[in-house]
């Protein structure tokens, strides 16, 4: 992964818009069936909204009926960092962008194959970049 981005909270206050902020950086989580994303499937490449990072592939993608946008594994494994998440009376694991820290969502293990993982991703916490046509 390429350098590590460090901004103070004031500078991603100014980057970032405030649910963007609220997610991110707080580890928030927008409603489900409500973000950009949840039921979006061109083909292209989903990034970090704080960084620009490249995250996830379409080709990855899938339908979990959870109202989140779902992957079953990112880029590549030096995309994402993991953290322990007992917020809320849960044990959970976190996705962060490994790049800036922000806060993606959760993986789940009730994904389909090949990883059988779930990545279950804030729509706020990505930005979509569409693939050209081949």
């Amino acid at each position: 992964m390429e350098d590590k981005i460090i901004r103070s909270e004031e500078e991603w206050k100014k980057i970032l818009t405030p649910e963007q902020y609220r997610v991110l950086r707080q580890k928030g989580t927008e409603r489900a069936y409500t973000g950009e994303y949840w039921n979006h499937f061109e083909e292209g490449v989903y990034k970090c909204a704080g960084c620009g990072a490249e995250l996830f592939s379409s080709d990855t993608k899938f339908d979990s009926h959870c109202g989140w946008p779902s992957y079953f594994t990112p880029l590549a494994g030096d995309r994402v960092i993991y953290k322990e998440d007992r917020s809320f009376g849960m044990i959970r694991t976190e996705v962060l962008c490994a790049k800036c820290g922000g806060h993606l969502g959760h993986v789940f293990d009730d994904g389909p194959e090949p990883t059988g993982l779930r990545y279950c991703i804030n729509s706020v916490s990505l930005i979509f970049e569409k693939r050209p046509k081949k």
